[in-house]
């Protein structure tokens, strides 16, 4: 018999995904942390982790998995159980080093608890995008230079943990993704003049930061991106192999195809 699952289900379609894969998982929301699972799941304050972990051992968890987006929820110190409290210092600790350091202590949290941590790509076959996967027109050899030159400055900018995406266009960069996300920067990228793309329509890549841990917070795309890639006059996406999930997989490829963009997968260092 496997080891019992939960889900701690955060924002998005994901964490009904892994539900409706695994319909023996129990389901666990943060408070503060909007689900679509919150209907059946145990709701426990950030502030009381312990009680969190103590209701895990007791359905017999062994092991999890984080679905969805996470925000990070306000915290009262007031309301700190002794288990928080204990955690309080190294989580303070995390919080300013960026979102990478503070999603591994997460992760380490639970660790330490005994339970085994999975990445959501691990329990959905099919979740990400495998190298070769192509769609819609074949990119021009400029626009694979601007997925390149994209990717080199993602790359780049990777040690400062910033954002997982990056456009550009005529080997011009027209934005980077930061902690408004990806609708916020396509929707920046659609009012660019037609000037500064230097003849050149533009891509979108995404891929995860050097060293980032998979196991949560796996960079996405779905439907919603690529109309945010078609809307800003786009030619394409480019996303990492194996490396980014793609929701609603058959719906994102159709999408594509319907408006005219590409989106491919490749290795990206």
């Amino acid at each position: 018999m496997s080891e019992r699952l939960a889900i701690l289900a955060c924002g998005g379609a994901l964490p009904v995904m892994l539900a409706h894969a695994h319909p023996e998982a129990l389901h666990f929301t943060l408070r503060g942390v909007p689900s679509e699972l919150g209907e059946t799941a145990q709701e426990f304050p950030l502030e009381r982790i312990g009680g969190l972990f103590a209701a895990m051992r007791e359905a017999g968890v062994k092991r999890m998995v984080f679905a969805g987006s996470l925000t990070r929820p306000a915290l009262n110190p007031a309301e700190f159980d002794a288990e928080m409290t204990r955690l309080a210092p190294r989580l303070m600790a995390a919080i300013p080093q960026g979102d990478d350091a503070l999603l591994r202590f997460v992760i380490s949290m639970f660790e330490e608890q005994g339970f085994d941590v999975l990445g959501a790509h691990e329990l959905l076959p099919g979740l990400t995008v495998e190298k070769g996967l192509a769609v819609g027109p074949t990119p021009s050899e400029a626009e694979l230079s601007d997925a390149a030159r994209a990717a080199h400055i993602l790359a780049e900018i990777s040690p400062l943990d910033i954002g997982q995406s990056c456009v550009v266009a005529g080997g011009q960069c027209l934005g980077i993704e930061t902690v408004q996300g990806t609708d916020a920067l396509l929707a920046y990228v659609a009012q660019t003049p037609d000037a500064l793309r230097r003849g050149q329509r533009g891509v979108y890549v995404k891929a995860p930061k050097r060293g980032q841990d998979l196991r949560i917070d796996m960079p996405t795309v779905g439907p919603s991106t690529v109309d945010g890639v078609a809307d800003a006059g786009l030619a394409g996406l480019v996303v990492a192999a194996n490396c980014v999930v793609i929701l609603d997989r058959e719906v994102t490829l159709a999408r594509a195809e319907e408006r005219g963009i590409f989106l491919i997968s490749q290795a990206i260092a």
